[in-house]
């Protein structure tokens, strides 16, 4: 009997240890899951600690704040400037200016508006007017605008208008050497105005001293680009005493292969031609005729 007691008694103790140890396991559990709510918490709390699916939802619900209050601005008494408002034609023109804007980058490059047509300014220039279209029709109001086409896009032909202009003072102060200088460049371009020019200049002793020997290939080289003016001027000079026999013949085949239609100048040409056949031999001239083009 006292062996049932004794068994009995350590079979309700180990129960009892058991029970107590499993007890005590699940506090430590609930205490531990406790602690990592807690730091949870505090974590999700911080600055840039929000997660996802909560970011989502607040910027979904931000949203449509941000909808409820252009909402609301809306249907007060002072609203915003609606798109219909703003004056087509302005808008037609803002765009017309971005197009032409954009089609002249897709290009390359953008080009200068011209200030004068080329061949009105080289027509102005040959009949020597071009001083008096800046001067008297555009009332010097054109200056810059030349003066940017001559210095910076070195335009052969506002090179000459420029250095004109300098040259003589007109629109501007007189700068007869800077204007000679933009003269020259335009003659280093190939422009037979300018050729001409300075060798009249130089031949005649206009604004520089004279000097025949520096005037004649000047000359020459505008006659023998095909600028009649200087052809004109280039046989006069042969007839009195520049240059040599040898420049007859192209001399006498420049006149008569011009085609005008001015009678004056129709009969000067035949008047120089007459003049420099004289001073060649017959069958010189009867070769030159048969090399006529017209």
């Amino acid at each position: 009997m006292m062996k049932i007691r004794l068994g009995l008694f350590l079979l309700y103790t180990t129960i009892g240890v058991s029970v107590a140890q499993t007890q005590v396991q699940a506090q430590t559990q609930e205490q531990t899951q406790a602690q990592t709510k807690a730091s949870s918490n505090t974590a999700s709390s911080a600055p840039g600690s929000i997660p996802m699916a909560k970011r989502i939802s607040t910027a979904a619900s931000g949203a449509k704040l941000t909808s409820d209050a252009a909402a609301s601005v809306k249907n007060t008494d002072t609203q915003l400037p609606d798109a219909d408002d703003i004056q087509r034609s302005d808008a037609s023109e803002v765009r017309a200016a971005s197009d032409a804007a954009v089609a002249a980058l897709a290009d390359g490059e953008l080009r200068a508006v011209p200030l004068y047509e080329e061949y009105e300014l080289l027509e102005w220039i040959n009949s020597n007017r071009h001083l008096q279209q800046v001067r008297d029709k555009d009332d010097c109001q054109l200056v810059q605008d030349i003066e940017a086409r001559a210095e910076v896009l070195r335009l052969p032909a506002y090179q000459f208008l420029w250095g004109d202009m300098l040259a003589w003072g007109v629109c501007v102060p007189q700068q007869s050497r800077r204007g000679l200088t933009m003269l020259w460049k335009a003659a280093e371009q190939g422009l037979p105005a300018a050729l001409e020019q300075l060798g009249r200049y130089y031949y005649d002793g206009t604004l520089v001293q004279k000097n025949r020997e520096r005037a004649e290939p000047l000359m020459q080289e505008a006659a023998s680009l095909g600028f009649e003016k200087a052809q004109f001027t280039w046989a006069r000079w042969l007839l009195s005493g520049s240059g040599s026999p040898l420049d007859y013949p192209q001399a006498y085949l420049w006149l008569k292969e011009m085609i005008l239609d001015n009678q004056k100048q129709h009969q000067e040409a035949q008047r120089l031609s007459t003049a420099l056949a004289a001073r060649m031999p017959a069958h010189k001239v009867k070769e030159l005729n048969h090399r006529l083009m017209f």
